[in-house]
């Protein structure tokens, strides 16, 4: 019955790189998902682990707020999406007095979670309105 966004803007990570990373996460159990962020390789995998336990902190306090019982082992990735940010645009010098452009992307990273319930009630609704 409850379900927790968290998001970080700006991150100095290439969008390309962010979605392999979120792609391994989609769907799956939240500690899960820890769990392989926790060991993977790539370097958007630490930004995005913190990502998702925030994003499971604030589950912990939206259920406190309404009263509602939360196990954390029912949580789970519902919805991870990688959005481009601002792009830092810098120069670099080359031959002949010519000028190179370096583009340092940044991304936006969104992460959903959810209990079961909550993507049941959802469709529910989906099919009632049709």
């Amino acid at each position: 019955m409850v379900e927790s966004i968290a998001r970080v803007r700006h991150i100095r990570v290439t969008p390309q790189k962010a979605r392999r990373v979120v792609a391994l996460i989609k769907g799956k159990q939240a500690e899960e998902a820890l769990a392989i962020l926790k060991f993977a390789q790539q370097s958007a995998s630490e930004p995005i682990y913190k990502l998702v336990a925030s994003a499971v902190a604030n589950a912990r306090v939206k259920a406190d707020q309404n009263n509602e019982f939360l196990d954390e082992q029912d949580l789970y990735v519902k919805n991870a999406f990688v959005d481009e940010g601002t792009t830092l645009k810098r120069f670099q010098p080359r031959a002949q007095g010519r000028a190179f452009q370096i583009k340092k992307r940044t991304s936006h990273i969104t992460v959903v979670l959810a209990t079961p319930e909550v993507a049941e009630a959802g469709a529910a609704t989906k099919k009632a309105s049709k």
